[in-house]
């Protein structure tokens, strides 16, 4: 597959995928497609050699597996983690209010999202809601209102004159109402609960509760003189999430001597403190148990996470010649000149010089470029899981991701010919 076709199966990916937990529903589809077995926590395990397996926890985070040929005591677990939520407005509990003949929706803001861009486009809804059955018992689905169903209108230059001086800025809590319609007898037919129940089984007795972000209804395209980049929203991290199981579902991986896992989890946004976010348990108790279900020796986890290796898959800063003040002059990264090793010596990344090294080592061996990116000293560093992992689990790891622009706006950007490099040398990681 070339690159253009593989970003293409991408968009494909982000624009079934509108929320975290659709997301999930994606990925088990592509798993599923490749023989991988579901695994209820409740449940005892037995598995076998070369065996694919999956679990989820929390709807919105999925762990994946194959068992290596090699006992878990000699090679550890290969692992790639990423997450699959994004910065977005979330819809409150009791968003409906009324001013002047206008319905809006209240939302509450996720993580950090630039939100001016999240003004003037089309936005839909998605998400899970939860449901009382006729039969009394409780129920989750998902969701997706797939039409410009709400709108944040910008203010008109006339009345915001600073606006070009100042920047748009929105008060959090007065002025991110979403415009859902006017209040008419026809406005009843197309309310919020209308448009969810007509989603839902017939048999639901009441609505209960839901979780609904709000995406940009807008596809994903390839854009440029060349159509040599690509646009959509969540491509952090949706497009570390794909690279990664893109390079776990090769035949040629799927054959391999050390046991290999994709973590994807939810709520890295908001500091991955959930009970399926990379803070939590729930990492840790999957690999635990896919070290009892081999063997009865309390040593052999232990020893299998000393042989163990973490890459925490992320998006990075991409050079904007628009602003080159912003970036550090030695360590510049671009977009389709390769994938990022991500530097931080206060380890807000999870990279040292040994990790770095090991990186740099299957890049050259996928024959796929490379680029180092530290950030400003006088600029606050983000963070990923990978920092987290590392620390709870006790193993080393590596940071790395693609160049993108605009990364937490509502419509983000990346580089064709970086996430085929992703896929070959997450590839080679695993074949290591």
């Amino acid at each position: 597959m070339n690159a253009r076709a593989q970003v293409q199966a991408l968009l494909d990916f982000i624009d079934e995928s509108p929320s975290p937990w659709h997301a999930v529903a994606s990925i088990e589809r592509q798993l599923k497609a490749f023989s991988f077995s579901r695994l209820d926590e409740t449940h005892q395990w037995s598995l076998n050699k070369l065996g694919r397996y999956y679990v989820v926890r929390g709807d919105g985070s999925i762990i994946a597996f194959v068992m290596g040929k090699n006992a878990l005591e000699q090679t550890g677990f290969k692992m790639v983690g990423a997450h699959t939520d994004s910065p977005s407005l979330r819809i409150k509990p009791n968003p409906l209010t009324v001013d002047q003949g206008l319905a809006k929706l209240q939302v509450e803001v996720y993580g950090s999202p630039i939100l001016a861009s999240f003004s003037d486009r089309e936005l839909g809804l998605a998400g899970r809601v939860s449901y009382q059955t006729a039969q009394g018992g409780m129920a989750q689905q998902l969701v997706c209102i797939d039409q410009p169903l709400l709108r944040l209108p910008n203010l008109a230059i006339h009345l915001n004159r600073g606006v070009n001086e100042e920047g748009l800025k929105f008060h959090k809590q007065h002025e991110l109402g979403l415009i859902l319609g006017c209040v008419s007898e026809q406005l009843c037919d197309c309310s919020l609960l209308s448009l969810i129940n007509a989603q839902l089984p017939s048999a639901v007795a009441q609505l209960l509760a839901w979780d609904l972000n709000v995406y940009d209804t807008q596809k994903g395209h390839f854009w440029g003189q060349a159509q040599e980049f690509y646009a959509n929203g969540q491509i952090d991290n949706l497009a570390s999430c794909h690279g990664a199981m893109q390079a776990l579902l090769d035949e040629s991986v799927l054959d391999c001597d050390a046991t290999l896992v994709c973590g994807f989890f939810d709520h890295e946004e908001v500091g991955s403190e959930s009970y399926h976010g990379a803070a939590g348990r729930f990492l840790i108790d999957i690999l635990r148990r896919i070290s009892q279900a081999t063997s009865h020796d309390e040593q052999v986890f232990p020893r299998a996470l000393a042989h163990s290796f973490l890459i925490s898959a992320d998006m990075a800063h991409a050079y904007h010649p628009n602003f080159s003040p912003m970036y550090d002059a030695q360590h510049r990264v671009h977009i389709n000149q390769g994938v990022v090793i991500k530097m931080n010596i206060n380890q807000r990344y999870n990279s040292d010089s040994v990790s770095q090294a090991m990186f740099m080592r299957w890049c050259q061996q996928a024959e796929v470029p490379y680029q180092i990116y530290s950030h400003r000293n006088d600029l606050p560093c983000g963070s990923t899981i990978g920092p987290i992992i590392s620390t709870k689990l006790g193993i080393r790891g590596v940071d790395i991701g693609n160049p993108m622009w605009a990364m937490h706006s509502c419509r983000e950007s990346a580089g064709v010919f970086d996430h085929s490099a992703m896929i070959a040398v997450l590839k080679c990681f695993f074949n290591a």
